[in-house]
């Protein structure tokens, strides 16, 4: 896939280094060079691009603050010569920290790590749109409907999907992997070993979650993502 990005930093000499980097990235796409974030703001709000390489400290907008502006979708990766913000920019979802003057070695792994991230939201929304995913088992593709599935267990290198209608399927699959492209929040981790669809539980009780006589247990790595989902459809 191509990813359409932007760089805006006030420092001339920064700016042309990441642009002649972005250049030579088969995969990046340059739609705007800017020296200020006021400046990028009304182009980038009306065109938008996927990834922007922003400077955090610039003159009446900082980097920080005009990343809690920019929509959802819109990725960021903060070029910076002060390593303390570092903290605070993964606050704020940035996908990586770049500390200047950038080598090409760690810009090429950061923008790998937002390809990634890119390619595993572009099959997300795929699975969305579709509602429906294969998986192989015993050398068959079968098809999957999202809204059949109730629960995943995760069996050392396999997974085993629980459908409403009693059947299972077991696919060579990792959780990890699963838990990556499985389109959120419908579907979450509970616990190392179980994604649940989420609009497919009966009930929860005692920190687990029930299907019948089925327990999937809610573990303290997964709780507070599991409980704000439930915070957010439940009636008060």
């Amino acid at each position: 896939m191509i990813i359409k990005c932007a760089i805006i930093d006030d420092e001339p000499l920064a700016s042309g280094l990441l642009k002649s980097y972005v250049t030579k990235t088969p995969y990046l796409e340059l739609k705007g060079e800017y020296n200020s974030a006021l400046q990028a703001m009304k182009e980038l709000r009306e065109d938008p691009v996927n990834l922007i390489f922003l400077d955090i400290q610039m003159p009446e907008l900082s980097g920080m603050e005009f990343a809690k502006v920019l929509p959802k979708k819109t990725r960021i990766i903060f070029t910076t010569a002060f390593p303390q913000y570092a903290i605070e920019g993964f606050r704020v979802n940035a996908l990586d920290y770049l500390l200047k003057p950038v080598s090409y070695e760690d810009f090429l792994a950061a923008t790998d790590k937002a390809l990634e991230w890119f390619t595993k939201m572009q099959k997300q929304d795929i699975y969305t749109r579709d509602r429906i995913i294969y998986v192989k088992s015993d050398y068959r593709l079968l098809r999957i409907s999202l809204d059949d599935i109730l629960y995943v267990e995760g069996l050392k290198d396999y997974a085993r999907f629980f459908l409403k209608n009693g059947e299972n399927v077991q696919t060579l699959i990792s959780m990890k992997k699963l838990d990556d492209f499985l389109p959120r929040p419908e579907f979450l981790r509970t616990h190392r070993s179980y994604i649940v669809h989420m609009s497919a539980i009966q009930a929860v009780e005692h920190n687990r979650i029930v299907f019948g006589e089925i327990y999937i247990p809610v573990t303290d790595n997964y709780k507070d993502e599991v409980q704000s989902y439930l915070d957010d459809h439940t009636l008060i």
